[in-house]
């Protein structure tokens, strides 16, 4: 399939619908912040997942959630053995450093939220199986 306007305008309006439902989760009006938050779990749950399984996730995103998902991205340092939502919420609030007024305990549940209702269930039961226990149960169940 070539690429072409439509495939941009396309991405754009998908990316504008999850960073909506974001702000929906956040309680915010301001789409910077929920793309802050967005970027800022995406990056700590990407460094925490294989690298296979980190493409498969990415396979779902919008096409620039995608690019913001892979930005910075070292594949050979995954996965972090980040084992406690304290320590995953803490790395939350480093990708957030800019950004202050952004509770990241509150953008850790908004993010998995949204990403509950829109990536596949198979998908986050994968997800859910690379995570230690603790970590697997702030992960919803799909919501579609």
């Amino acid at each position: 399939m070539p690429y072409g306007v439509e495939t941009f305008e396309s991405t754009i309006q998908k990316t504008r619908g999850w960073l909506w439902e974001v702000m929906r989760e956040l309680g915010v009006e301001n789409e910077r912040h929920a793309f802050a938050a967005t970027r800022a779990v995406l990056h700590v749950l990407r460094d925490r997942l294989t690298v296979e399984e980190s493409a498969q996730l990415a396979a779902q995103l919008p096409m620039l959630l995608r690019g913001l998902y892979y930005e910075g991205w070292r594949p050979s340092h995954t996965p972090e053995k980040i084992r406690h939502i304290g320590a995953f919420i803490e790395r939350v609030r480093d990708n957030l450093s800019a950004h202050p007024d952004i509770d990241p305990e509150k953008a850790l549940h908004a993010v998995f939220k949204v990403l509950s209702t829109k990536v596949s269930e198979g998908e986050l039961s994968d997800i859910r199986h690379n995570l230690s226990r603790e970590l697997e149960d702030i992960l919803p169940v799909g919501e579609k």
